[in-house]
């Protein structure tokens, strides 16, 4: 998923897997299958058609069919959701500068082709077979519940529903850091003023519903597309170096060249599972989803790896990279106008990894509250629009309260809350595939027992070494704050439980 180095500050700022990536965006390749709309997730060892909680009934019909917006509100197309997705998982090219310089270009480059393999494309081969069967609201929520039960079924969701809070924080402080770039005067009051309008306009624009976060997110993928694409071309007749040289920086030590290098890589590559969330808002989930992850996971290594190599072989100068680097690149490739295009396409990149971030993650919480492990009154549905409403204005309240906050730590915090999720999902496809091996399944993770085994563990062994690099990178602050939200999750399992048993 994007993370939210993508973009940074006044600086500017996702077998044979290649025989699946080639495969899977031709539909005829992919079985189609209705969507189970009658999926209840269930306690270890039951079946999926049971109830995990009988005092709490599970709701799986989708939100769209919700009152008396059944009639008025419209699911996301194929080409839409491609451009939510990939809105949320990369946006743009931005935030692996840094990594140039830590890294070595050649090592950077590296990272970019062989990280994938890794982490974001067993991810997404596990996002693919669980939405296939299982296109439920809240995504990874119900499949982590279905796999494990109620105690780590909420705990996925309330680990992610928190880190989407730092989030949305973090996003909107690094856009109105640009709009201070551009005009001094906006600090104090005046720069929380901007952070929290772009809340503000984010949220009614989730509200409209998923069809209106599509369209603005294709609008706003396409301008910041447009001064990337010029760059890479316009530096074509400059290639002069190998943008490979040197592999690794000379008298760097090994932990930042392999470790620190690596661990940036790990969240420019993270979140490709999350847009499960809104499986219900899209069309044909069981085929949608597995063709967007196709299209979306090729076309973000390329947005990182291309303008990277381009801008190294024309320019040469790996050292002087930095936070916000392509907009220095694209200036001395293509003149100030270039630069200038370049840094408002990185500021913009906030808006869109806002806008899609919000979408995703407020569906996590309707659906927990729809289980019975928080307030009814968050399942409550637009009339016209038929979305969570109420989930959507609470999460923009707490956004606007983190927008004070400082982007490092909550930088570091948000990666404690993602990985623990992460792993939750990856883990209940195992667990589903041994206690669930007749749930049917329109995309399987290919290669038998071998496929799952490398879906789940290569994203366990770079999820360890993510979580080294943080801790060896973070400060005391964030070191203390990071477990200390991971733990809270089960101390408000106990608190949600106890609610809910003395509500009954």
């Amino acid at each position: 998923m994007q993370m939210i180095v993508k973009a940074s500050s006044t600086q500017t700022f996702k077998n044979d897997p290649v025989g699946w990536l080639r495969a899977l965006p031709f539909a005829d390749l992919l079985r189609s299958c209705t969507l189970i709309s009658t999926f209840t997730p269930t306690t270890h060892g039951a079946q999926v058609s049971e109830v995990v909680n009988p005092a709490v009934p599970v709701t799986t019909e989708p939100i769209r069919k919700s009152g008396k917006a059944a009639s008025v509100a419209r699911k996301a197309g194929i080409v839409s959701f491609v451009f939510v997705m990939y809105s949320y998982t990369t946006a743009g090219p931005f935030g692996l500068e840094d990594q140039v310089t830590t890294s070595g270009p050649g090592m950077t480059l590296l990272y970019h082709l062989l990280l994938p393999f890794f982490w974001c494309i067993p991810i997404s081969l596990v996002a693919a077979e669980l939405t296939t069967a299982m296109p439920v609201q809240g995504g990874f929520y119900r499949w982590t519940r279905a796999a494990f039960g109620d105690f780590w079924g909420f705990l996925a969701g309330w680990w992610n529903w928190w880190s989407s809070f730092l989030l949305g924080g973090a996003y909107a402080v690094l856009f109105t850091d640009y709009i201070a770039f551009f005009f001094p005067q906006i600090t104090g009051w005046k720069h929380y003023l901007v952070a929290v309008s772009l809340i503000a306009i984010i949220t009614y624009i989730n509200i409209r519903g998923i069809d209106m976060v599509g369209k603005v997110a294709t609008v706003l993928e396409i301008l910041i597309m447009l001064p990337v694409v010029a760059m890479c071309l316009i530096s074509v007749k400059m290639w002069h170096h190998n943008p490979f040289l040197p592999f690794i920086p000379p008298h760097k030590p090994m932990f930042t060249v392999f470790g620190v290098g690596l661990a940036l890589g790990l969240w420019l590559y993270a979140g490709y599972e999350q847009l499960s969330t809104v499986a219900e808002e899209v069309e044909n989930p069981q085929k949608n989803y597995p063709r967007a992850l196709a299209w979306v996971v090729p076309i973000s290594i390329a947005t990182y790896f291309v303008p990277t190599a381009c801008a190294l072989a024309a320019l040469g100068n790996w050292q002087e990279w930095h936070t916000g680097y392509f907009s220095n690149a694209a200036r001395l490739i293509g003149g100030p106008s270039l630069g200038f295009a370049m840094t408002m396409a990185a500021g913009i990149t906030n808006i869109a990894l806002l806008n899609s971030t919000v979408l995703t993650a407020t569906r996590v919480p309707f659906a927990m509250a729809e289980d019975g492990y928080m307030s009814k009154s968050l399942t409550r549905i637009h009339s016209k629009f038929g979305t969570p409403w109420l989930t959507l204005v609470i999460s923009a309240l707490v956004y606007a309260l983190l927008a004070w906050n400082t982007l490092t730590q909550l930088i570091t915090v948000y990666m404690w809350l993602r990985i623990a999720t992460s792993v939750l999902t990856v883990l209940s496809a195992w667990q589903l595939r041994r206690t669930q091996p007749e749930l049917e399944r329109a995309f399987r993770i290919p290669w038998g027992k071998a496929g799952v085994g490398y879906a789940v563990i290569a994203p366990l062994l770079m999820s360890v070494v993510a979580l080294m690099g943080a801790v060896a990178t973070s400060d005391k602050v964030a070191l203390i704050l990071g477990p200390a939200v991971v733990i809270l999750g089960p101390i408000a399992y106990l608190f949600c439980k106890r609610t809910n048993a003395d509500a009954i």
